[in-house]
């Protein structure tokens, strides 16, 4: 009989801090979508977005839009006194997020400087389909990586998503002060895939507030064999 008891007490603490447990594992699990390293193979193709010849084989248009910073209500495990939490609007990384009314630019245009400096945040969006060939070059069957270097952060989300993964350094979508990102996004394109991106541009180091502004480095799409 007390062997009975002593079991039916260990059964019912394990089912008590399997509670507390599982919603603590929830919160600290990593991202459905992992972030994929690009190859480290020399480059097979380039196309430049930053040129009209460029965006215009990948039927490429690109969108701009300041961010801004918002108030709304804290989070509910806040600690008393905070009473008032922040956020950006909009947020256009999401899926189908509707940017019919933005500012169309020129691909030459994003190496200008936007914002009025400081803390800034500048969202790029842009859809690329991939063509059969990009002159002799065959694209089916490639690894397709998009290399984005904004000044001086940036965040870039694919098709809704943006893949992570916390503590571990990934030369991926979340990079920081003038260094790339390098964002895969397929290791067996096929023609006519379609790729919808927003690229988030921080000024930065933002405890600093530089006087300077958010432009675009580099962006280009590369194929791997």
């Amino acid at each position: 009989m007390k062997a009975h008891v002593d079991q039916l007490i260990v059964s019912t603490v394990v089912a008590v801090a399997a509670l507390f447990i599982m919603p603590m594992a929830a919160a600290q699990s990593p991202p459905a979508t992992q972030p994929v390293m690009p190859p480290l193979l020399p480059v097979s193709q380039v196309v430049d977005l930053m040129t009209t010849p460029g965006a215009s084989v990948l039927g490429a248009q690109w969108k701009t839009m300041e961010a801004k910073i918002i108030e709304r209500e804290p989070i509910d495990a806040a600690l008393p006194g905070y009473t008032t939490a922040y956020d950006i609007s909009p947020h256009a990384g999401e899926a189908g997020f509707d940017d019919a009314d933005w500012l169309e630019i020129e691909p030459e245009e994003l190496a200008a400087r936007r914002s009025g400096g400081y803390v800034a945040f500048i969202w790029y969006r842009v859809s690329l389909t991939i063509p059969e060939r990009i002159g002799d070059f065959e694209t089916t069957g490639r690894t397709a990586v998009l290399t984005a270097l904004v000044d001086d952060y940036g965040e870039v989300w694919v098709d809704g998503q943006m893949p992570r993964r916390a503590g571990y350094p990934s030369p991926s979508t979340i990079q920081g002060f003038n260094m790339p990102n390098r964002v895969v996004l397929s290791d067996d394109v096929q023609p006519g895939d379609q790729f919808q991106i927003a690229i988030f541009g921080i000024n930065g180091p933002i405890s600093v507030a530089p006087a300077n502004t958010v432009w675009f480095r580099e962006v280009r799409l590369e194929f791997y064999p």
